[in-house]
């Protein structure tokens, strides 16, 4: 049985770069980008081409950034897919490999942000399990001073992408992979969690805020309706662009109302 051939949109590095300047993409801008390589039709050249077509659009004054999270590098008992059997964790945390921002791979946010990790000239931030990595003239400034202490809160890049006026691109990419919603936490009431990780020294245990992409696309379908998001086509994808400041904002009303915290949520599974 033959294969049948791709369906389109056929998309290019010069699609790409157009279509995101007329969503509203400005060359010189920080732009925190959520993406699926999927979603946006055939992509001759894959995340390379759309990487490419990112700092096209961006120009050579921009800065790309994207998530470069390792939720793996976390205690086995809380992984879910796959689980492991409970006699090998200890086996597990006594030999899982600390994080290393040079060579340790994203996981589990898609094949553009592994590619931007990997990018001549890219930077990436220190916390083990909620890097960011960078490409552009303000890389140094949105990586550095990630705390180890605080995933995505005031010592994270996201605050200095908020403080920055640096924007959201979501392509293809739904609200509950929006990041900059996970700053709100740390600034309502919300929990603190033992977090387990690899250490330099071995295994270790944290303290930090408690994080929850929990009702996010409720959250925000409600920002889009009460602020004002860009909305248009990249290739096949639904793509949405606004400010990290924005976004933050609402976020901390929003769950103050809608998701109080006073009891734990479970720990999202890896």
């Amino acid at each position: 049985m033959s294969t049948p051939p791709p369906t389109g949109p056929l998309v290019t590095r010069d699609t790409l770069r157009t279509q995101l300047g007329e969503l509203g993409v400005r060359p010189g801008e920080t732009l925190l980008v959520h993406s699926s390589l999927s979603s946006l039709g055939w992509v001759n050249g894959g995340a390379v081409a759309v990487v490419r077509g990112l700092l096209d659009a961006l120009g050579p004054e921009g800065t790309l950034v994207v998530p470069t999270q390792t939720g793996d590098l976390s205690d086995p008992v809380l992984w879910r897919k796959p689980p492991v059997p409970p006699q090998w964790w200890a086996a597990i945390r006594a030999t899982m490999p600390a994080y290393d921002p040079r060579i340790t791979p994203a996981r589990g946010v898609g094949v553009v942000p592994e590619t931007v990790r990997t990018w001549p000239g890219a930077l990436r931030s220190a916390h083990p399990q909620t890097s960011f990595a960078a490409v552009g003239p303000r890389a140094a400034e949105v990586t550095e001073g990630h705390a180890p202490d605080c995933r995505l809160g005031e010592h994270s890049p996201l605050a200095t992408l908020e403080a920055t006026g640096a924007r959201v691109l979501l392509l293809g990419a739904g609200y509950a992979s929006c990041t900059s919603f996970h700053l709100a936490e740390y600034r309502i009431p919300s929990p603190r969690v033992a977090v387990g990780r690899p250490g330099p020294e071995g295994w270790e245990t944290v303290t930090e805020v408690s994080i929850s992409s929990d009702r996010f696309d409720e959250l925000g379908y409600d920002f889009e309706r009460d602020r004002p998001v860009v909305r248009g086509k990249v290739g096949a994808a639904e793509a949405r662009l606004f400010p990290v400041a924005d976004a933050v904002a609402y976020a901390e009303r929003w769950l103050a109302v809608h998701r109080p915290r006073e009891e734990e949520f479970p720990h999202p599974p890896v």
